[in-house]
């Protein structure tokens, strides 16, 4: 499969389901290379299990769903490490191990995802905490840091192993707005590096201050401004 010209996210006919309760249905669209694009709705419409759905946290019961080339249905356990390696993975709440300082953090993600040389661990991690200008941190607790460090980290931890788009969920929500801003603008910066990125926000002022395609979770279904018109809230 050529990622150049595949889209890195594909679905089709797709119903998203938790438990017995359909929560989305028939939901088509596609995610192209590079592309930015923001997941919007109401809490508990749902866009937290359309994003699971695509990371294999949540079972695909119905429809097809490619994600950086692999099939989300049916997809055995062995190959999601697979899939988590091309996905990065960005949570409101962190989900850092409080226990394990910056760099032991991030050292767990890349021995989890097959990395063994010793040596390019230790430099991957200065890359990546370097990327999100955090060069310094390695040795601290999460406890140690702000927030907004505390993001930055879990972005880095997203971005170890190069992924082709990163998912993030809420990624700003427990953060101050001027600590948000900057966190969105490294978005941007490692979206204008060739990462896709998909983000769910409540953050309808960002939605709107700028450009990028939006998909929105309403009513069981979800709205696509690159075919439709809508209203953000």
């Amino acid at each position: 499969m050529s990622f150049s010209s595949d889209p890195v996210i594909s679905v089709k006919n797709v119903s998203i389901f938790q438990e017995n309760n359909t929560v989305l249905s028939n939901v088509n669209f596609e995610i192209e290379k590079g592309e930015f694009a923001f997941l919007v709705g109401r809490t508990g419409g749902g866009k937290s299990s359309l994003l699971k759905t695509i990371y294999a946290d949540l079972p695909l019961r119905s429809g097809e769903m490619t994600v950086a080339g692999f099939n989300i249905k049916g997809i055995k356990a062995a190959d999601i490490p697979m899939l988590r390696r091309k996905v990065g993975i960005i949570f409101q709440d962190f989900q850092l191990f409080p226990d394990r300082s910056v760099a032991d953090n991030l050292k767990f993600v890349l021995k989890a995802t097959g990395w063994t040389d010793s040596a390019k661990l230790k430099a991957r991690q200065a890359e990546v905490l370097m990327r999100v200008g955090l060069g310094s941190v390695g040795t601290k607790m999460p406890h140690q840091l702000s927030g907004g460090e505390q993001q930055r980290v879990v972005i880095a931890r997203a971005l170890l192993n190069e992924p082709l788009i990163l998912v993030a969920d809420e990624p700003t929500g427990n953060l101050d707005p001027e600590v948000s801003i900057g966190i969105f603008k490294l978005f941007q910066e490692i979206n204008r590096s060739g990462t896709a990125v998909l983000m769910a926000t409540h953050d309808h002022s960002l939605v709107e201050s700028y450009n990028y395609r939006v998909l929105k979770c309403e009513n069981g279904k979800v709205m696509d401004s690159g075919t439709e018109q809508f209203s953000i809230n």
